[in-house]
């Protein structure tokens, strides 16, 4: 044991963040293979059961089986647990578990916390770690107290009150698992695209867990003196509404144009959120029409924020894009936002992370649309879903080929732990000299 701490004492944040992520997945995969997690004689596959522990930890929602009539109350409840500690972060949760044991937290571990969350500085990390599982308790309790009543109406006391903990667990880790799937297998919450109180309230829950932890942070301490946010809030705000808005408008006048109003609004803005990383939808999505489905491919490639429970490029992500492309166009030698200038070194970030998503995610999708025969845009959708780790799907993923499954495996996988952190865990530094070669003009564009 001692050989194995001073190991993972000289591994790089990055890498002990992949481990544990890579760890949580294979105890998860080893417990849904368990006879007693599943519902039906024998037990669940490995293939099948390292599809859901992936997509389970990496809060994706894509699933081979129906969560509600495949698995057993055991399997679930490890499918939730997976979901949980992959929205707070495998290092949060072993954090708060040394928190509570009494443990102290050492440099070490406070460094790799600060990566794990994206925290801005090193002092206060473990306050701040309090904060996070404090929060994300209170909210989680509030969204399934809320729902609870809904729910015990149509199943019952007892699956109304666990089917209100796992929806609204679910609903904040960004994760899209439901137990809708019992009377009809992949539902999702199409059954309650009219009900106002599931709709808002996962709605609600699905922003809130996507804005992110330093974002909590600035509407505690600040209230609504938006102007004293940091400038990462500030962007997170910004084109979070304008995520949220521009396609609901979209959707309630080009996809929704028939039925009473109030479901048309909640159908609109409901499919709006979902993409940003959750997974649940209420719609049929394979009646929206390419535009929506191209919409709906865009918004879950951007995902959520930082630091948050949600995956994707990050709003922050295109927010520097768009801001670097408009120095541009005005000549402009610094972008700017909010009065405040970006590094250089965040707008390369924000560069490598747009290629390394677009890579994947249409070779991924020409792959499995080759191999199965499938329409191209079918399979761009479901490894945008993946490693935008949102759980959206368009009806394919449970007859895929093992290949195809191991593809999307591998995005999701990519998605959670971040296309950055995966490349700098992997890239030694070795070599890495101070010395700069001679710089050449070439013409772009």
């Amino acid at each position: 044991m001692r050989k194995i701490a001073d190991k993972l004492e000289h591994l790089k944040p990055a890498q002990v963040i992949i481990l544990g992520f890579l760890g949580v997945i294979i105890l998860g995969t080893l417990l849904l293979m368990l006879p007693v997690s599943c519902r039906k004689a024998g037990s669940a596959g490995f293939a099948d059961s390292l599809f859901t522990a992936t997509s389970a930890v990496c809060v994706t929602g894509l699933v081979v089986q129906d969560t509600a009539s495949f698995w057993s109350p055991f399997g679930q409840a490890v499918i939730l647990g997976l979901i949980q500690i992959g929205g707070l972060g495998v290092i949060t949760v072993a954090v708060a578990i040394a928190l509570i044991s009494g443990r102290k937290i050492g440099l070490i571990q406070r460094s790799i916390m600060q990566e794990s969350i994206s925290a801005p500085q090193l002092s206060g990390i473990v306050k701040f770690t309090r904060f996070i599982l404090l929060t994300t308790l209170s909210l989680e309790g509030v969204g399934a107290v809320v729902m609870m009543p809904v729910f015990i109406r149509r199943f019952g006391a007892g699956r109304g009150i666990w089917y209100a903990v796992f929806h609204s667990v679910s609903a904040f880790c960004n994760a899209g698992f439901d137990l809708m799937g019992r009377g009809h297998k992949y539902s999702s919450l199409t059954s309650f695209a009219a009900n106002p109180v599931i709709n808002i309230t996962i709605m609600s829950l699905i922003v809130v867990g996507g804005i992110g932890f330093l974002t909590w942070m600035d509407v505690v301490i600040h209230g609504i003196h938006v102007k004293r946010f940091r400038l990462q809030s500030k962007i997170v705000l910004l084109v979070t509404v304008i995520l949220v808005l521009v396609p609901a408008v979209y959707f309630y006048f080009g996809e929704f144009t028939e039925g009473p109003e109030g479901e048309r609004i909640l159908l609109s803005f409901f499919q709006a959120v979902t993409p940003r990383t959750a997974g649940f939808n209420t719609a049929d999505l394979t009646k929206m029409s390419e535009t929506g489905i191209y919409i709906l491919i865009v918004l879950m490639l951007i995902g959520g924020s930082p630091a948050s429970t949600a995956g994707g490029m990050k709003t922050t992500t295109a927010a520097v894009l768009l801001a670097s492309a408009w120095a541009v166009f005005r000549q402009r030698k610094d972008a700017e936002v909010f009065g405040r200038r970006i590094s250089m070194d965040c707008i390369r970030n924000a560069g490598a992370i747009l290629l390394l998503y677009i890579t994947f995610f249409s070779v991924g999708g020409l792959i499995i649309s080759r191999t199965e025969g499938l329409p191209l845009l079918e399979c761009l959708f479901e490894t945008a879903s993946a490693i935008g780790t949102v759980g959206l799907t368009m009806g394919i993923t449970p007859g895929l080929t093992l290949l195809s499954r191991g593809i999307l495996v591998f995005l999701m996988y990519f998605g959670r732990v971040g296309g950055l952190t995966l490349i700098f865990a992997t890239v030694s530094e070795r070599g890495m000299g101070s010395g700069r070669l001679p710089e050449e003009r070439i013409t772009v564009g």
